[in-house]
């Protein structure tokens, strides 16, 4: 067997299935609640499973430990491969946004929080871990990551993004595949593609034109597939250009397998396929649509028991067992490339020493530390420890775990762990024998804070899958949310909010102008009735288990903030749909009220030293550039600094962005340290679609400017392309 490939491998084994089994491993099963029933329910014949280890924990009143989910994703595997005459295990699949969910696996950063800290190799490392712990138990699919480009915050799965920027956002996902997959867990970059709409609607008709499509949505997905080796692909719920993506030739063959090249399998989002008939209303029968998609190019099902429409579509001619053998053989080939078929069980003693190991929760809390962005501060940050005696702390998200709603944990059950903590809970702990610490209900704001040395806001924010909003402020009183509509499996997202932030935060600062407010949130904030009387704003997002700590640490000075805004924070939602890289416009940016300009732009993060960009040359390296700079501590504590590259077009074939990003590096430097840097701008940078869609190295004048955010450019060189040479 050594001598042949995963490909050859799974070529043998399909010609020993029949046509019953072929249907049965094209298709999936999702069963909940676990109990005593269980086996009696379970379709062991099914190729693919959503682990049961995600719904173990419902009911029991505690965590389900990493060896129980490994004892039953293994038994869940047996039992299928007793059920099938050739002993194919399942692949079973798990979400794993920020963290393996199957359960109370290490949790990080959300991902708009990941993309914050503008380091390709960490996020690396944390897809590293999140695929240890995955396959640790048996979970060997992750539906991750999410690389849809965010060009309207008011998207509720912004939180779920990388943000706006097409390179960020490439190479975010493109570092969590790597990551994930050299662990044998199959990486599925979504959603396949353009999945939210006007007014940032979730899965609303995407009517994008093809350049679009091409410049920005499409480009995060090829990157993932030919630099990040994702094994899968998760069709939309949308449609594009009047038919939806789930059964979009266009997307799934033309572009994904013609075009890109993609060896690997697409599965649907879930109940998508259903949605073909029920809700895109394109088949009078369900049994059409999944016809429909399987020609398409979508291979699996999830997490639907397809068989019966598969069998029906063959005995009705709209499938034949080419087309089966055409979707299955892409299944067997990653079941083998992974090493499912060679070692189908997990170890449960490794598992229950290896998830939240030390080493894991360190990454976690590094992860946290760089991804913070200091939006604002007056002299208020960092707090003095020596010298507070009393600190007030307000807010709902000051005694709740930072890790979010959205994909926190596992069916029902919020994620927990004994040795994590809240923030009130950390801060506490750290000012102990320094400060008391006062936590408080807003109704008692003035009374406390005015007593008080400093005082703090913790916030929160309404938001996720199914959660877009059209006000993005921060909610107010009688806010509440649930979203039970059958597709979002992570369990029923409730959150009320009892009383006004804004108001609180103004009455805060009236009665203490030594006072911060720390965001807890997954996408901008409209702050413009608040923060002009704020004295300091650091945007914490969701930052995961270890948040807590890192939220301290930077608000006492242990620890200098350097995360940078992966996203444009608008001054308010009317500015919306609000992006750094527009094309320009043919009179105005503006409206009457504002001039266009945002309150934070993207790349922006403040920080409690200071740097300095020196003897920085651009040099031509053909048809790439080398970018040489000397960057400096020149303040007086340790940090970090991300050096940005932007690229603006003129006197192209067709209208350019205003700026790109097209390269960037993180330096950490002691204080007064000092450090060379070398920055890569590839040839990939001065390639674009012309007036007839092909793509290459097209004429243009070309701006490159250095910095460290999009408005704060601190040199520029000039270059052009002329006949495909950069000069």
């Amino acid at each position: 067997m050594k001598d042949k490939t995963p490909a050859q491998r799974a070529e043998e084994l399909l010609a020993k299935l029949s046509l019953e089994e072929k249907f049965c491993q094209l298709s999936c099963q999702m069963l909940y609640p676990i109990r005593e029933d269980y086996e009696e329910r379970r379709l062991y014949k099914m190729g693919n499973f959503r682990n049961p280890g995600h719904f173990l924990h419902e009911h029991r009143g505690e965590p389900v430990s990493p060896a129980e989910v490994t004892d039953a994703i293994n038994r869940d595997i047996r039992l299928s491969m007793e059920c099938n005459s050739q002993s194919v295990p399942p692949i079973e699949h798990a979400e794993a946004l920020h963290g393996a969910q199957w359960g109370m696996a290490t949790c990080f950063p959300q991902p708009i929080g990941m993309a914050s800290m503008f380091d390709d190799d960490m996020v690396e490392r944390i897809g590293d871990v999140i695929g240890k712990e995955c396959v640790v138990v048996g979970v060997r699919q992750a539906l991750t990551p999410v690389v849809n480009i965010v060009r309207d915050c008011r998207w509720g799965r912004t939180i779920e993004s990388f943000g706006e920027d097409v390179l960020l956002s490439s190479n975010s996902g493109v570092a969590i595949c790597k990551g994930l997959q050299k662990n044998g867990v199959i990486a599925t970059p979504k959603h396949y593609a353009d999945n939210y709409s006007y007014g940032g609607r979730d899965s609303n008709v995407s009517d994008t034109s093809e350049r679009t499509m091409r410049e920005v949505y499409l480009k995060p997905f090829e990157k993932c597939i030919k630099d990040g080796g994702a094994m899968s692909i998760m069709a939309a719920y949308n449609s594009w250009d009047g038919i939806p993506c789930t059964c979009n030739e266009r997307l799934l063959n033309d572009i994904l397998r013609d075009e890109w090249g993609f060896e690997g399998f697409v599965v649907s989002d879930y109940n998508s396929v259903e949605g073909v008939w029920e809700r895109h209303r394109l088949f009078d029968e369900e049994w059409k649509a999944q016809a429909a998609s399987l020609k398409a190019g979508m291979d699996v099902d999830l997490p639907q028991n397809s068989v019966e429409k598969l069998r029906t579509a063959y005995n009705e001619g709209w499938i034949t067992e080419d087309d089966i053998d055409r979707a299955l053989l892409r299944v067997l080939t990653a079941k083998y490339s992974i090493g499912l078929m060679d070692k189908p069980f997990a170890d449960r003693d490794e598992a229950q020493k290896l998830v939240r190991c030390d080493e894991h929760k360190k990454l976690a809390l590094e992860a946290a530390r760089r991804a913070m962005v200091l939006l604002k501060n007056d002299g208020i940050l960092p707090l003095n420890r020596d010298k507070i005696k009393k600190l007030a702390v307000f807010g709902m998200g000051a005694d709740v775990f930072p890790v979010g709603e959205n994909y926190s944990g596992p069916f029902e059950v919020k994620w927990t762990a004994e040795d994590a903590k809240t923030p009130l809970q950390y801060l506490r702990e750290y000012l102990d024998g320094f400060a008391e610490v006062i936590f408080a209900e807003d109704e008692d704001i003035e009374k406390v804070a005015s007593v008080c040395d400093a005082a703090l806001y913790f916030t929160t924010v309404v938001e996720g899958e199914s959660m877009d909003r059209s006000d993005i402020r921060l909610p107010g009183v009688t806010r509440k949310m649930q979203d039970d509509d059958g597709t979002n499996i992570v369990g029923k997202i409730e959150m009320e909010v009892t009383t006004d932030q804004e108001e609180s935060i103004r009455r805060m600062t009236d009665a203490n102008s030594n006072s911060a407010v720390v965001l807890l949130n997954g996408s901008p904030v409209d702050m413009s009735s608040w923060v002009d009387t704020c004295g300091a704003v650091l945007e914490a997002w969701y930052p995961g288990e270890q948040g807590a700590q890192a939220i301290c640490e930077i608000l006492f000075g242990e620890i200098s903030p350097s995360g940078k805004l992966p996203i444009t924070f608008p001054k308010t939602v009317g500015q919306l749909p609000l992006f750094y890289s527009i094309k320009p416009s043919g009179r105005h940016y503006g409206y009457v009220e504002n001039d266009g300009t945002p309150r934070y732009p993207f790349g922006y993060g403040l920080s409690y030293t200071t740097f300095r960009l020196d003897d920085i040359e651009c040099i031509n390296k053909g048809n790439s550039l080398e970018i040489n700079l000397t960057v400096e501590n020149t303040g007086d504590a340790d940090g970090a600094e991300v050096v940005q590259v932007y690229l603006t077009g003129i006197n192209c074939d067709v209208v350019m962005p205003l700026k790109e990003l097209k390269a960037y590096k993180r330096v950490e430097l002691k204080k007064g340290g000092k450090a060379k840097l070398e920055i890569q701008v590839p040839e990939e940078a001065f390639c674009y679609y012309d007036r007839h869609m092909n793509f290459g190295m097209h004429n243009g004048d070309y701006t490159v400017s250095v910095g460290t955010s999009c408005e704060d450019i601190h040199k520029t060189f000039e270059f052009n392309v002329r006949g495909g040479k950069l000069i």
